[in-house]
This record gives C-alpha cells, structure tokens and sequence, in this order.
C-alpha cells in the first residue's frame, strides 16, 4: 500500500495530513501528543512519503479518500458538489446531495417547483 518512491508531500497533503490527526485521531492529545507512544506525534511534521503511523493509516486516512488516494498513488475518486450547499462529495452510487438534511430540502425544492409548474397549466 506504501508508494516504492518516497516524495515530498505536497503543502495541501501536509495540511490536511495536520488536520486528520489534531481532530480525528483517538491517539492524539493535544498537551501529551501521541499517547500510545508518549512523545510527539511523527505525522504533524511529516515532509516525505513513506512510513506512516499504522493507527493513522488503517483508521484514521479512510476518512479523507482522496488524501488516501493522493498519498498512495491509487485513482482518485471522482467528487460531485451537493447542489444545495455547494460542498464537494464523494457518491455513493445514484446519490445527488451530501447529506440527508440537503436531500430534504432539495426534495423540498422539487415539489415546490413541480407544484408550481402544475398550478400554471391550470
């Protein structure tokens, strides 16, 4: 799964490489730093490809698929944005809005329009 050429990582993948282990990592604290090690966490300065924390890499990178894809040179996934708030996701199959709240208002805004549409012809 590891890339055989380590390269420096990108100022984008270090950013959110940063972002990934200061909010999701269970291991992390912010006074104490990585807990099950008990020193700083390696993955916050990390500036070449290559090793990475096995915690980090199995439970923590699957949250952010595209980073995932970007460090380990698979396909990226394609992206869409959520028409109704305009954020980037990944589909799931057939899928159109990010999440269930933009699905209800976009069915909202669909029978609004489509109501509309039917009052007119009348």
């Amino acid at each position: 799964m590891i890339t055989t050429n380590p390269r420096e990582l990108t100022r984008f993948e270090r950013i959110a490489i940063k972002k990934l282990v200061t909010e999701m990592c269970a291991n992390f604290d912010r006074e104490y730093g990585c807990l099950p090690l008990d020193c700083d966490c390696y993955m916050l300065n990390k500036w070449w490809s290559g090793n990475y924390c096995k915690y980090f890499q199995r439970s923590v990178l699957p949250i952010d698929p595209i980073l995932e894809a970007s460090l380990f040179g698979n396909k990226t996934p394609i992206q869409d944005t959520c028409s109704i708030c305009n954020k980037p996701f990944i589909p799931d199959g057939r899928q159109f809005y990010c999440s269930t709240a933009c699905k209800v208002e976009g069915n909202r805004h669909r029978s609004r329009e489509r109501m509309r549409k039917k009052r007119l012809k009348t």
